[in-house]
């Protein structure tokens, strides 16, 4: 069984999780808490990022576009209709801009300062950066929310999923995203009822169960997280 070492509010692990999901395929999951910087995971991948996808022969593939294109590759060319990247190059091409939109932008733009903020600074200590919420960095993160919603809930109501017609690495990423701001209660659905209904259908997919029952120490989610007609 192949081993993935992530974070439960990590888009990026997630992103991983829900691909195995999609492909039937379970993995073994190790929580990692890359601020720590233990040796043995140094050892695997010296950025210390997540996510970490310990492979065949243990062989250690590192981020979550290089274990995309990985999965793809030994899985995912396979199951036709079933595979997350769509056959067509230019839609491949446009399926990995938005795995990037998602997972690098909104990212950047968002989902990292609020989770450091929020969640990953109630477990550091002090040495490593834990401490007092930044209320700067929250407003900013959730000032920026707004702009990439809106594009969430253009792509969800112009086409039949946010990649392409079929379900797709898209998705998946976005779902991944947006479920760790849901899971912080930072979205309001109801100003982006397209996005919302995507959500909803993404959300009620047999490989998202796992992702539901997601739980951080010392942080519960939103009341609606779990609940598949919110």
């Amino acid at each position: 069984m192949l081993t993935l070492f992530h974070h439960p509010m990590s888009a990026a692990s997630r992103f991983v999780r829900l691909t195995f999901g999609e492909y039937g395929e379970e993995i073994s999951l190790i929580e990692e808490k890359p601020w720590v910087r233990r040796p043995e995971f140094l050892a695997l991948n010296p950025a210390a990022t997540l996510p970490v996808l310990l492979a065949e022969a243990d062989y250690a593939v590192c981020g979550f576009s290089v274990i995309a294109e990985y999965v793809d590759e030994t899985r995912g060319v396979l199951l036709r209709d079933k595979r997350l990247f769509a056959d067509d190059p230019l839609l491949r091409a446009e399926i990995r801009r938005l795995v990037d939109w998602f997972l690098t932008k909104l990212d950047n733009d968002v989902t990292r300062h609020l989770v450091r903020e929020r969640v990953f600074k109630l477990h550091m200590a002090a040495a490593q950066g834990g401490g007092a919420p930044d209320s700067a960095a929250i407003r900013a993160a959730r000032s920026n929310i707004k702009q990439h919603l809106k594009y969430t809930n253009w792509l969800a109501g112009t086409r039949n999923w946010l990649g392409s017609e079929r379900f797709s690495y898209a998705d998946v990423a976005a779902a991944a995203a947006l479920s760790v701001l849901d899971y912080l209660g930072e979205i309001a659905w109801q100003d982006y009822p397209e996005a919302k209904d995507w959500y909803s259908r993404v959300k009620s997919r047999p490989s998202f169960r796992p992702i539901l029952a997601d739980r951080v120490k010392g942080l519960i989610p939103v009341s609606h997280y779990a609940d598949l007609d919110f």
